[in-house]
């Protein structure tokens, strides 16, 4: 797959935005962390972070793009309890704020299809194996 095809570049482009935004912006994304988790929530978030900015290096690059967009998907399905908690967090918010935590929810699975169509294209174009 060409460096330059869009799932590709956009999914380059969606890792490394929420990578840069876990540490300009962590507040938002340590709400998020379930509490039952050990240690702290700014932990998960720069950890977080740091593993998208990496999956985006790594799907950016040919030599590593299937791996690392399989890992993606794999980090789409462990960030889901985050998103669980964020729903049930504001489930006493006004409507719309409680009906864009709901609707995360479910964009999980359009979020792993992409990750894993990548990966798939990527087999095909001679990528390390």
């Amino acid at each position: 797959m060409p460096a330059t095809d869009r799932p590709t570049k956009y999914l380059v482009a969606l890792l490394a935005g929420a990578g840069v935004i876990h540490f300009v912006a962590p507040r938002g994304f340590d709400s998020t962390v379930p509490p039952w988790l050990p240690g702290r929530a700014r932990t998960y978030t720069q950890v977080s972070g740091a593993v998208e900015l990496l999956l985006a290096a790594g799907v950016a690059l040919p030599a590593t793009r299937r791996m690392s967009a399989r890992a993606a998907a794999g980090l789409f399905v462990a960030v889901f309890p985050a998103n669980v908690q964020m729903a049930y967090d504001w489930r006493n918010r006004p409507a719309p704020l409680k009906a864009a935590a709901l609707a995360r929810l479910p964009l999980q699975l359009p979020l792993v299809a992409w990750a894993a169509k990548v990966s798939r294209s990527a087999r095909g174009a001679g990528a390390a194996r």
